[in-house]
């Protein structure tokens, strides 16, 4: 019931969902439920809340629990948000390995750990993937969705068909890879960036400007390849 998962839960009340918040400790819940409450208020009255719901029939779906086996019961889809730490992400699947059904989708809010790494030997491993968010996904749609080896193809389109559902903008790659799509194009401009100021090429502050003022606007509309596509005589 981190930031993440907070805005996941967010996420899906505002596609109509029916959301149990899980965490280890009541208080971290409460303080969640709270922050959630005053973000969907402020958002209602700036006429930015997602969903067609208001926010009090939004927040109406949103439980939480502190029962792991209790929070999974009846589910369709898990969203695992737990840091960035492989041990305690492999500990977590496979207590819901134990307890979850053939159908029910195990997902991963994981940024760069590899699925391979995460459910490589769970019993429900075909049911597994990573959804990756771009944070907080509440406000940018972009979801990576990244299947194991093993992923049954019918999970990577449940999942798909899910993010669209709930307004995000799912990606599917074919394969998993080191640092998934958006961080390895994402690394490519930082190295590069570093390289041209350590080279005394341009300063600090006017390489970010080349991006903000620059390559960053064009890229907010149209990707590398539709602007190359698109540049003069094609």
């Amino acid at each position: 019931s981190g930031l993440i998962g907070r805005s996941w839960a967010m996420v899906f009340a505002a596609g109509g969902f029916k959301v149990k918040l899980y965490d280890i400790a009541q208080q971290q819940l409460t303080t969640a439920l709270e922050n959630i409450r005053k973000q969907m208020k402020e958002m209602e009255k700036s006429g930015v809340l997602k969903g067609a719901l208001s926010a009090e029939q939004q927040l109406a779906l949103i439980s939480v629990c502190t029962d792991l086996k209790a929070a999974v019961e009846g589910a369709t889809f898990i969203q695992e948000c737990t840091p960035e730490n492989l041990e305690l992400k492999k500990k977590i699947f496979g207590q819901l390995d134990l307890i979850v059904g053939d159908s029910v989708i195990l997902s991963s809010s994981t940024s760069c750990l590899l699925p391979s790494k995460l459910f490589t030997g769970l019993k429900h491993v075909k049911q597994c993937i990573v959804s990756h968010p771009v944070n907080p996904p509440y406000f940018v749609p972009l979801v990576e969705i990244v299947p194991h080896p093993e992923t049954d193809p019918s999970t990577t389109e449940r999942t798909y068909a899910l993010m669209k559902k709930i307004g995000q903008s799912p990606v599917k790659l074919n394969r998993e890879i080191e640092g998934f799509v958006l961080n390895r194009l994402q690394y490519a401009v930082i190295s590069e960036a570093w390289r041209l100021v350590d080279e005394g090429v341009i300063s600090p502050t006017d390489l970010d400007l080349v991006m903000s003022d620059g390559l960053g606007m064009r890229y907010a509309f149209i990707g590398p390849l539709e602007t190359m596509h698109l540049n003069a005589e094609g």
